[in-house]
């Protein structure tokens, strides 16, 4: 027999982790790059004769706005870590039996925002902040499953030093 609010946490947190799955598919599709005014303006043919041509522009190009998405996805990611954190801690207050529920919430809200930033970003950045998220949810199960639950965050702390060696790299 399930508690009365089990299943509301249970619903709530489908309803959130729903909702910023939406928001990050939605993102997806997006262009972080805004156009430059170099590129609505047709170039003159000197410009054009004197630009590089071939797979190697296009290459640099796609380098580039790589690294910018990526230089992008670690900012964000770094400022949804350290704002969970800070929402974390202000949900631990509430203590238990009900604060629980909402340090869980908070550790899925969290893990669904790195997901949404990562996007776009180098693979080794991606791939940390999977680490992070997949951390994240292990942390909201466990505080869901007990009230009196104090898991170990050692490993998000190492997740999080393996992003920052990531985005150290671009």
């Amino acid at each position: 027999m399930k508690i009365m609010g089990e299943t509301s946490m249970n619903r709530t947190r489908l309803v959130l982790t729903g909702s910023a799955v939406a928001a990050a598919i939605a993102l997806s599709g997006c262009d972080p790059q805004p156009e430059s005014a170099g590129t609505a303006t047709s170039p003159s043919p000197a410009a054009s004769s004197a630009a590089p041509t071939g797979s190697a522009a296009t290459t640099a190009t796609s380098t580039a706005a790589n690294d910018a998405a990526t230089v992008k996805a670690c900012a964000d990611i770094k400022k949804d870590i350290k704002d969970n954190a800070a929402k974390v801690t202000k949900a631990e207050k509430i203590g238990p039996p009900a604060g629980h529920f909402a340090v869980s919430a908070q550790w899925a809200a969290g893990s669904v925002a790195i997901l949404a930033h990562s996007m776009g970003a180098n693979e080794a950045v991606t791939a940390a902040s999977e680490k992070i998220q997949n951390e994240m949810m292990g942390l909201s199960d466990a505080y869901n499953k007990s009230a009196g639950a104090k898991p170990s965050k050692k490993a998000l702390e190492a997740d999080i030093k393996e992003l920052d060696t990531a985005c150290s790299a671009t």
